[in-house]
């Protein structure tokens, strides 16, 4: 049973939620410290029904929930209609798209496998349709298109009755990837793989991609060490892509610029070792770790400005999650050449060490 909540009124009565906020307050005065929401009574809900049942509404197209928010499923689609079956609901004249995830349910399918959020923040939605080979048509339709019709997907994770607003989302580039799946019957066919990206959500929300890690220690962090090996840059296979044609050939360059750091490494009396990091619900990995140094190291397999500026976002956001799991880390990119002069300068400035690759091994500079 979901609490009766001013996100609940608010979508029941279409009355924007600051204005039942304030005439709760005013007829009972603030919450006790230590309560983030309102948790009505039957009572004091009817009183607010009564305060606004025939007061002015809000136009069709504003949204009223703000991320975190739980509301009963069925109360969205009485308010706004849309399909009340599966994953995505098309609301007729609206510029909402709105689709539901249970993890927990998806899981006993083999869909947490394909679902989740990843490390760059974007996240992984297995399109409609339980059985037969997934196609556009549709939700799946719908949902490919909303960028280009103008449309904004709002996500809910779901459980029993209740829906959690998570947020607003938009599709990435690509749009979508089509995976081998099982349907309901456990059966491989070719599904949809939307990719997703948050306009004003909370992910903490979400789950990690290939399921596991949940909303219940939000703020929690952690590091854990494993063991390294090479990375294999003989026989590399990667999905071919419009957008990056040349991608399997240049992914060869920086995975045996990997490997050749992690022997030189060896050579130097050092042990490179895999450093999984816990944000939230999300996990991120660096390419190598080198304990006895502290160091996190990003490779990158061009000097060009767009791979290094990259490379600085990227290992600035590792160090920060290790340190806040205690680990004093220190920011490293590995780059196959020098970078341009100003690049140095930046990554001196932020404390950044730079090993780029010479002749007989590889150089350290450290800011």
């Amino acid at each position: 049973m979901v609490t009766i909540t001013p996100a609940q009124l608010s979508i029941e009565l279409q009355v924007p939620q600051k204005r039942i906020r304030d005439h709760l307050r005013s007829v009972y005065g603030t919450l006790e410290q230590g309560s983030p929401r309102w948790h009505l009574s039957d009572e004091q809900a009817e009183g607010v029904r009564e305060r606004f049942r025939d007061g002015r509404r809000v136009k069709r197209d504003d949204w009223l929930l703000e991320p975190g928010d739980t509301v009963r499923r069925r109360s969205m689609h009485d308010a706004y209609g849309g399909q009340q079956q599966g994953g995505i609901s098309t609301p007729r004249g609206q510029n909402d798209i709105f689709i539901f995830t249970d993890p927990e349910s998806g899981a006993r399918y083999g869909y947490d496998k394909f679902e989740g959020l990843r490390e760059d923040g974007s996240y992984s939605y297995t399109g409609e349709g339980q059985y037969g080979q997934q196609e556009f048509v549709r939700g799946n339709r719908a949902l490919r298109d909303c960028a280009k019709d103008g449309r904004t997907i709002r996500l809910f994770r779901t459980r029993g009755t209740s829906a959690t607003y998570v947020g607003a989302f938009t599709t990435g580039t690509p749009t979508h990837e089509i995976e081998t799946i099982p349907d309901a019957s456990g059966n491989p066919r070719a599904g949809i793989i939307f990719n997703l990206l948050p306009i004003n959500a909370n992910v903490e929300l979400l789950p990690a991609y290939g399921g596991g890690l949940g909303p219940d220690a939000l703020t929690h962090y952690s590091a854990t060490p494993r063991a390294w090996t090479p990375p294999e840059y003989d026989d590399v296979v990667l999905a071919a892509t419009e957008a990056a044609p040349g991608e399997r050939v240049v992914s060869r360059i920086e995975f045996e610029l990997q490997a050749a750091f992690g022997e030189w490494l060896g050579t130097q009396g050092l042990s490179p070792q895999r450093l999984p990091l816990r944000a939230g619900s999300a996990l991120i990995e660096p390419d190598m770790f080198v304990p006895e140094r502290d160091w996190i190291v990003e490779a990158k397999k061009s000097t060009a400005r767009g791979h290094v500026r990259t490379a600085i976002g990227q290992v600035l956001d590792y160090v920060h999650v290790a340190r806040k799991a205690g680990l004093d880390a220190t920011p490293v990119i590995l780059l196959p050449g020098p970078p341009e002069e100003d690049l140095r300068e930046l990554m001196h400035t932020l404390g950044i060490t730079l090993v780029r690759r010479i002749d007989d091994g590889f150089e350290v500079s450290a800011p």
